[in-house]
């Protein structure tokens, strides 16, 4: 299997050397990057970015929300190790794409677990029978190469958002509760509170403009997918 290439992001040195020797020792490909400026210098070719979001000059908040906004890389899986550990900074993080978040300080092992789960969740999903396009009305996926469009125009959307699309466009009508999109669209080794599938829906919904409105909310049931473009 090729060996995996990850990013340790982090203006804390002696942190991103643990790290480094920890993954490398797991038989990772492992490099450093001081700071969210020199990790734009050092991200292509990477599989997977450990990411601190206090850090001097840009944050990594903002160093995600514009790798998110890149077709080359906004499908790339990114975990946040941060000391921020509010509520709203978790969700803050997971707005953003983030496939995991965890707070300092933290325990290497768990941290070697978590980037386990998402690179395994990577490679399941890479690996799934490819099915063709879904499609409803303008609005279409492609499931070979994970992008959707309406009317032919690309939509810029993250992993979970477009997991989360398929899994609803490809089951129209049937209502999911948030549990079970969390069960189905994150990693299990994540913890997630079921807002953070509010967070994802809102923010999907926001980009599938006249389909915003098939995204139906049931209350007290959950999410499903109904022909009712506007």
């Amino acid at each position: 299997m090729e060996q995996k290439r990850i990013l340790v992001i982090d203006d804390e040195r002696d942190l991103c050397d643990i790290l480094l020797f920890n993954l490398r020792a797991a038989g990772y490909q492992a490099e450093a990057a001081y700071s969210a400026e020199e990790a734009l210098q050092l991200i292509a070719g990477s599989d997977l970015l450990l990411l601190d979001v206090m850090m001097p000059g840009m944050s990594g908040f903002e160093l995600a929300r514009r790798l998110k906004e890149e077709e080359q890389t906004r499908h790339l899986p990114i975990i946040f190790l941060t000391a921020k550990d509010t509520e709203d900074d978790t969700l803050q993080g997971f707005s953003l794409g983030a496939d995991d978040y965890v707070t300092k300080p933290f325990s290497v092992r768990e941290v070697m677990a978590r980037v386990k789960a998402v690179l395994s969740r990577s490679i399941t999903t890479d690996a799934l029978p490819k099915e063709g396009d879904l499609r409803f009305e303008g609005l279409a996926i492609n499931a070979a190469n994970k992008t959707a469009c309406i009317d032919g125009e690309p939509i810029a959307l993250t992993r979970t958002e477009y997991d989360l699309l398929h899994l609803l466009l490809s089951h129209r009508g049937q209502v999911f509760s948030r549990q079970q999109l969390l069960d189905s669209v994150w990693p299990q080794d994540v913890i997630v509170t079921e807002r953070t599938v509010d967070v994802n829906i809102t923010r999907l919904r926001k980009k599938l403009d006249r389909y915003a409105a098939c995204l139906v909310s049931r209350t007290g049931y959950g999410y499903t997918f109904e022909g009712k473009s506007k």
